[in-house]
């Protein structure tokens, strides 16, 4: 398979890039020549870097007499944290160069468009998520994904790709960004500082980067054109047990100070994916528990600290 990625600096898109090399795939990595976090991208083992930004996608071009792409994964998105979340104005950007990733697929020759959308696109829902559950998000954030993913394939079926958008809940693993749940209590742990939580009592849905990059491939692979497919562990877990397994692997004798906030004014209270149908048309299913897949995370972690010293 040759592929292309755009936004592979985070956890998926970096797990997806070894995935790929691993089963010998080639991979063009599309990036910002701004982008510091590309430096962790090494070319070889059929991986190479193009620059070019979101705003360069409606123009990007290959050198002439190179070999068409087969998929496209689409990652890169602006305004995914914070304050950001509410731009309009971005968030409506985003849905625009989604459009132009769909174009560029086309004259890459790729057959195949996969977006990352997110749990955002839902709202507040109790019991587990499936592509059938109503989506009502309420973050500028969530609509714009939902209607990215709404676009892009309808302009797919118009210009002839297969399209595929997956709904990703909350991965964790090397890479991820510093103020992830999982990210933000390691570095605080690991530096002394105390941690505060609220009782915890969420349930989630956690999965490990590595899982998710397997199931984009099949996804790649096996996945139904037109489809929306929900991404996760499918194990509904207390937000308590996560914290807890991260106290005890990096700093035993702290506290974890659950019940130390209190619960937001709109808190999300159960998150959980139904994987049934990702794993009856694909056959993929997770593979890494919580605790290993920590153990690799600490591992990075821990090289990464160490090589910045």
């Amino acid at each position: 398979m040759r592929a292309v990625i755009s936004g592979a600096t985070g956890a998926v898109g970096m797990a997806l890039i070894a995935e790929l090399v691993e089963r010998g795939d080639q991979v063009l990595v599309l990036c910002r020549r701004d982008s510091a976090r590309s430096r962790n991208i090494r070319e070889g083992n059929g991986v190479c870097k193009a620059e070019c930004s979101l705003e360069e996608m409606n123009r990007f071009t290959l050198p002439e007499g190179e070999a068409p792409y087969d998929v496209f994964f689409h990652f890169a998105w602006e305004g995914t944290t914070g304050k950001a979340r509410n731009d309009m104005e971005l968030q409506c950007r985003n849905i625009v160069h989604t459009l132009d990733a769909v174009r560029l697929a086309q004259r890459l020759g790729c057959k195949t468009f996969i977006g990352a959308g997110s749990q955002a696109e839902y709202g507040r829902v109790e019991g587990k998520l499936t592509e059938k559950t109503p989506a009502f998000p309420e973050n500028g954030y969530g609509m714009a994904k939902l209607c990215a993913g709404q676009m892009s394939r309808v302009l797919c079926e118009e210009l002839g790709l297969r399209h595929i958008w997956v709904r990703i809940l909350s991965v964790y693993g090397p890479y991820d960004t510093e103020n992830s749940m999982v990210m933000s209590t390691v570095r605080k742990l690991k530096a002394g500082e105390e941690t505060a939580f609220t009782p915890g009592e969420q349930i989630w849905d956690y999965l490990y980067s590595g899982d998710a990059a397997k199931a984009f491939c099949a996804l790649a692979e096996r996945g139904h054109a037109g489809e929306v497919y929900c991404l996760g562990g499918g194990v509904p877990t207390p937000l308590k047990d996560y914290i807890l397994c991260i106290v005890n692997a990096v700093a035993p004798q702290s506290g974890a100070g659950l019940g130390k906030l209190p619960y937001a004014p709109k808190q999300v209270m159960y998150l959980c994916a139904d994987i049934g149908k990702l794993k009856a048309d694909t056959g993929y299913a997770p593979a890494t528990s919580f605790e290993e897949g920590l153990s690799r995370t600490l591992a990075w972690y821990d090289g990464k600290t160490a090589s910045e010293q």
